[in-house]
């Protein structure tokens, strides 16, 4: 019997088709955590976790039935591995390529972390590349179809963090008492999220402050906008191009 029937033999059609079963799980319940962070507009929402979940349960499976050929039926070890160890090279395939997601996380100018998902895509790849290599087609092929509808799907779908946008703000007002709270009562109306702020006070009396905030991608700037300038300390509202979150 050559590895590949021997492989085939021992991940039956029903084996495999819990594995799958284990994958979508997996990617469920870590979108449902994904969820409880998007709520609180952290980096890593429910497309990240979603992924590492999915990732996760794929290696795990790696682990257990990816070395299935090396073994005769009765589970004894082909002559010439019995003394190697397998899943030496694809431990370090886990942990290798985790220094190279961690390449593509930053923290730009706005001090907002970019690349999670990316990091996350890449590490799934990684799962993928280690199934087909051991002989599971069908889960490498389904983990394939899993990742790419969760970086699609759930990117085209606003979902939590998607659903919101960075945007750059630059307010001119008068330098009166009390009017950054004034300015921030009428931010939490339109339900706008102050990333970072940074005031700067001129000698003409006019504080300029630059902000960068969170908003709903629906939400319109010139409404915002006209917001603001009821109050008459407001001077002007200046928006920079938005920012994909």
């Amino acid at each position: 019997m050559t590895l590949y029937a021997l492989t085939a033999a021992r991940l039956t059609w029903g084996l495999q088709a819990e594995m799958i079963l284990r994958i979508i799980l997996a990617a469920f319940c870590g979108g449902a955590v994904g969820i409880e962070r998007g709520r609180r507009l952290k980096g890593a929402g429910i497309r990240t976790h979603s992924m590492v979940a999915c990732t996760a349960a794929v290696l795990m499976i790696i682990s257990k039935y990816g070395f299935t050929d090396l073994v005769n039926m009765s589970g004894v070890p082909f002559a010439g591995v019995r003394d190697a160890d397998p899943a030496r090279i694809a431990a370090q395939i886990v942990s290798g390529i985790s220094f190279l997601g961690v390449g593509v996380i930053y923290r730009d100018r706005k001090n907002m972390t970019k690349g999670l998902t990316t990091a996350a895509g890449i590490w799934a790849v990684a799962s993928i590349g280690m199934a087909i290599g051991a002989g599971m087609y069908l889960i490498g092929v389904f983990a394939t179809v899993c990742v790419i509808a969760i970086q699609f799907f759930m990117h085209k779908i606003p979902l939590m963090q998607d659903s919101y946008v960075n945007q750059r703000i630059v307010i001119a007002m008068q330098d009166e008492s009390g009017i950054l709270d004034t300015l921030q009562s009428v931010l939490a109306r339109y339900h706008i999220t102050v990333i970072e702020n940074r005031v700067r006070r001129a000698d003409d009396g006019v504080l300029r402050c630059a902000m960068t905030v969170r908003m709903e991608k629906e939400q319109e700037p010139a409404t915002v906008t006209s917001g603001l300038m009821a109050d008459r300390r407001i001077r002007s509202v200046d928006w920079n191009t938005p920012e994909e979150s």
